[in-house]
């Protein structure tokens, strides 16, 4: 039986494209890799902004929260820390290697003005939340309108049958 393939060199063109956009994108994430990964150097936040306040969140799994370091300055916040690498034992091999080491540091200037002394951390579960109270200038203010009513007319009604 005779198959009859079509070729497209388009195709395999975009194929080998995506295989080394992979290779040089990821040297050390395929699957056997043994080196462990430094950390990236920056740390990834949400922050989320309400009337009251800023909440920044930032998963740091692993990290002791002692050796995290929480500045505030001049309306920026900044989070400094390191996660150490745990040493490698001579008689085990690594399939994979993953988990992340380091020292890390991030700053963010917040959008409006901090109450800085209200600031509060807390880290639990590898997650580090931090509140930052906004200061009382840079909350929203409600301004209450104020309306004229129409002044009313009043009048007195009179007996219909008198004035006929």
């Amino acid at each position: 039986m005779l198959h009859i393939i079509r070729r497209d060199p388009f195709h395999q063109m975009m194929h080998m494209r995506n295989a080394m956009d992979h290779l040089f994108d990821n040297p050390f994430n395929g699957e056997g890799s043994d080196i462990a990964r430094p950390w990236a150097g920056e740390l990834a936040l949400d922050v989320v902004e309400n009337d009251e306040d800023f909440v920044v969140k930032a998963s740091i799994p692993g990290i002791d929260p002692d050796d995290l370091e929480i500045t505030f300055s001049e309306n920026t916040l900044t989070v400094k820390g390191e996660v150490k690498s745990e040493q490698e034992k001579e008689d085990a091999r690594y399939h994979m290697r993953e988990r992340r080491y380091g020292s890390f540091c991030r700053s963010i200037t917040m959008p409006t003005s901090v109450n800085a002394n209200k600031i509060e951390a807390n880290y639990t579960a590898g997650v580090l939340n931090l509140r930052l109270p906004k200061s009382e200038e840079a909350k929203p203010k409600r301004i209450a309108i104020k309306t004229t009513a129409p002044q009313m007319i009043e009048g007195k009604v009179r007996d219909i049958k008198n004035k006929n």
